[in-house]
């Protein structure tokens, strides 16, 4: 008897150890995310034997709302509560210190910066975490170039155009594809693979690996080659490497509950003033992205 129960147990149970998982977002109407985001990149190059180090430091919160749900998509707000940029050179100091909350009168950067706060852009995201399409970012611009007091017209349209790359709607788009494009289309298995791509300035082709699950998570590490091509009216990069990906998504809703990718980067990069001189360049990024605790919830109107 006690052999036909282990059969039993082997024989029943084995469908459910095997049965696949469907990785998708699951979303409702109100439902809220607030998101720290912390950003670290060391850009460092190397000219006739010296080494110039710029270190970018970044933190925002982030507030995902989900205004309504269609067929495979979902449109969504995304709205920065709090930004914070710190640049750095280890040959000429401190380049910038922005906190976005902290308006001073007297710096163009941070009137810029605060006007960015709780405005929202509209995104479109599939049910893959795929990013079709934003609206507002180019109105958001033209709100964040306009608080920076500048009047002379050519002035202008050189901050609209700086603005445009970092916090356009094609430049969000790409940029938060990284934090939500992860999922496959179909049922996975823990240990199967899939792939995606995204471009922009980052391009990235990615495989993605289903770790593990528990009963309220799933585990997925990610493998990317990446290429950098970055063309700006002053400067040019031109970089090749790789990224690796850890994250814990919520497995009812599907939004991530941490995110860690870490990336290195080599190649070259040129300046205006130094001609056509390649400058041997590398990136070295990590950015980290978490739900805060107790803020996931659904607004009730």
């Amino acid at each position: 008897m006690k052999y036909f129960f282990v059969l039993f147990f082997i024989v029943f149970s084995a469908p459910i150890l095997q049965a696949q998982t469907s990785l998708t977002y699951t979303l409702e109407k109100d439902d809220v995310f607030t998101v720290s985001q912390n950003a670290k990149q060391i850009i460092t190059q190397q000219l006739d034997g010296a080494s110039h180090e710029l270190t970018n430091t970044m933190n925002g919160i982030l507030e995902f709302k989900v205004l309504s749900e269609r067929d495979s998509t979902y449109d969504i707000a995304l709205t920065f509560k709090d930004l914070n940029l710190k640049i750095t050179s280890n040959i000429q100091g401190e380049l910038m210190n922005v906190r976005a909350q902290e308006i001073n009168a007297e710096d163009i950067q941070s009137k810029i910066f605060n006007s960015l706060l709780n405005i929202p852009v509209k995104i479109v995201l599939a049910k893959t975490g795929a990013i079709l399409n934003v609206e507002g970012g180019d109105s958001l611009v033209v709100k964040m170039a306009k608080a920076s007091g500048l009047e002379d017209e050519f002035s202008l349209n050189m901050m609209k155009k700086s603005l445009q790359n970092e916090f356009g709607s094609e430049a969000l788009s790409k940029s938060y594809e990284q934090m939500t494009f992860i999922y496959p289309k179909k049922k996975v298995n823990v240990g199967d693979q899939w792939e995606n791509e995204y471009s922009g300035k980052l391009k990235a082709e990615n495989t993605w690996t289903l770790n593990g699950l528990t009963s309220d998570s799933a585990l997925i590490t990610g493998n990317s080659a990446v290429v950098m091509d970055v063309a700006e009216p002053t400067t040019t990069m031109k970089l090749v490497g790789t990224q690796q990906t850890e994250i814990t998504t919520d497995l009812k809703s599907g939004f991530i509950q941490k995110m860690k990718v870490e990336g290195l980067s080599k190649g070259a990069s040129t300046m205006t003033q130094l001609g056509d001189q390649e400058i041997p360049t590398t990136i070295q990024s990590i950015v980290t992205y978490a739900v805060i605790p107790n803020t996931q919830h659904k607004i009730n109107n």
